[in-house]
C-alpha cells in the first residue's frame, strides 16, 4: 500500500488517535493502523473508523444528557 501523503510505503501498525469535539479531547495511544515508513501518516481501516465513531457518538449522546440542564 502507497502513502497517500507522500508515496511512503504503509505497513501495519498502531497510531495514536486524538479528537477535540463538543468541548471534550478524547486521546487513544495505540489504534490498529496502517502507518507510513516515510512521514509516519496513519491510515485507520473501516473497522476502526467504525468502533471510533460509534465511541464517539456515545460519548456525544452522554454529553448532551449530562450538559442538558446546565444554564
Amino acid at each position: 500500500m502507497e502513502c497517500f501523503h507522500c508515496k511512503g510505503r504503509m505497513v501495519k501498525g498502531n497510531a495514536p488517535f486524538n479528537v477535540d469535539r463538543n468541548g471534550y479531547h478524547i486521546s487513544w495511544e495505540s489504534i490498529p493502523a496502517w502507518v507510513c515508513t516515510q512521514c509516519g501518516e496513519a491510515l485507520f481501516e473501516e473497522n476502526e473508523v467504525h468502533h471510533i465513531q460509534k465511541v464517539l457518538q456515545k460519548i456525544d449522546d452522554e454529553t448532551m444528557a449530562l450538559t442538558a440542564n446546565v444554564a
